[in-house]
């Protein structure tokens, strides 16, 4: 059958959990006439249609090139918008420099971070002007990843505007003027990579950039159009999980006095399983295409040879059938099987990453604030398929 749910209706983005459990009732991928494809609302199915290797992450070009041509190559040159062999080969040299050792030696400089962070929020907080999204959870993944790139602290301003205006693209049929926007946040953002890039080449440092220009695999390197691409992704797809997944998180945990005194009461206790929840309750990503390189069944439906199919990941995190009391925040729910961060060959390569700056982050500002609560309504970004807010006014006193 067709879907009915209007994913551009305000009401909807606002909340859109009741529109995604009457597609979830249907238990079978639908097909949606406004966004021209199936949606696989069920666990069982948006886990399976992330794994199928039948179905493609396969990235269509925006035209005119010439206009889109920035665009184009920093989404046909990453790892997240490939398929093997050429996924295989990007996620083989970048993990050389991008891998767990690495990430797990940033904890010490996340922690350091998020110390800066809490004391600016402090300050505001006495004015009575404090955000949780501009104060802190904004910034942190921000600063992180810059911190790993190398990007100089001074240019730290650019780069979540640049980010923003690229991931709009990802929502339900952007505007002519969110189009321009996302042109022009490219092809600055990939000249400014690469201006650091050849900076580096010739002078390296210990940055993730200059290790990445370095690597090889049996003489292989990456090219300088995926070296930016990757450093391009990591910044977007790194950092928008940790702002929203935290934000839309903390924001339902004020909200429920009883989730809140709890992780109040223990902090270091329920972190990890809280970070968890928000990420499942409440998802930052809702939305993720691929589409069939061959007939293929998922759930009792045939998705075509050039058909899309999307896994919707909000509402696979509410299946009744998989979580207990689904509609209900536990933030020390275990096992948690949420696919949040995706699943298969695209399981979200800046997942490890985000866990620790969010489970690092949490019980520090949990200890600093022991009264922190809301002060007024948060304000939605208005999107649904990167579902977030763009202010979280708080109290500390």
């Amino acid at each position: 059958m067709s879907q009915s749910v209007d994913f551009t209706d305000p009401g909807f983005i606002a909340d859109p959990y009741p529109g995604l459990a009457t597609l979830r009732a249907e238990g079978r991928p639908v097909w949606s006439e406004e966004l021209g494809m199936f949606l696989a609302a069920t666990h069982r199915d948006a886990n399976e249609v992330l794994r199928t290797r039948s179905l493609g992450r396969i990235f269509q070009p925006k035209t005119p090139a010439d206009e889109w041509d920035t665009f184009n190559y920093l989404h046909a040159d990453s790892i997240l918008d490939s398929e093997p062999p050429k996924h295989t080969r990007l996620r083989s040299l970048i993990t050389k420099g991008f891998n767990p050792r690495r990430i797990e030696q940033l904890r010490p400089t996340v922690a350091s971070i998020v110390t800066r962070l809490l004391d600016q929020m402090e300050e505001r907080g006495h004015r009575g002007d404090a955000d949780l999204i501009e104060d802190f959870a904004e910034p942190l993944p921000v600063k992180v990843i810059a911190s790993l790139l190398g990007f100089p602290e001074e240019d730290e301003h650019l780069l979540r505007p640049w980010s923003q205006a690229i991931v709009k693209m990802y929502e339900v049929a952007p505007d002519e003027a969110t189009r321009a926007e996302a042109r022009l946040a490219a092809d600055e953002f990939a000249a400014y990579v690469e201006g650091l890039m050849s900076e580096r080449k010739v002078q390296p440092g210990d940055d993730l950039i200059s290790e990445l220009a370095a690597v090889e695999d049996g003489g292989d390197r990456l090219s300088t159009r995926e070296l930016i691409a990757t450093c391009v992704l990591l910044l977007n797809a790194g950092h928008e999980a940790s702002v929203n997944g935290f934000g839309n998180g903390m924001v339902a945990l004020l909200r429920r006095g009883e989730q809140r005194q709890l992780l109040w009461n223990s902090p270091e206790e329920h972190s990890a399983t809280a970070v968890e929840e928000f990420v499942r309750f409440d998802a930052p990503l809702h939305l993720f295409e691929r589409t069939a390189t061959a007939d293929t069944e998922i759930g009792g439906v045939v998705v075509k040879s050039g058909q899309k199919i999307a896994a919707l990941l909000g509402s696979a995190n509410r299946d009744e059938s998989v979580f207990d009391r689904a509609e209900v925040m536990d933030i020390t729910r275990d096992p948690n099987p949420h696919i949040g961060f995706g699943a298969g060959i695209h399981f979200c390569i800046g997942a490890p990453l985000a866990r620790i700056e969010m489970q690092t982050a949490l019980p520090m500002l949990v200890k600093r604030f022991p009264r922190l609560n809301l002060a007024s309504e948060p304000v939605s970004r208005g999107t649904f398929v990167l579902r977030g807010y763009a202010r979280v006014p708080v109290t500390i006193d």
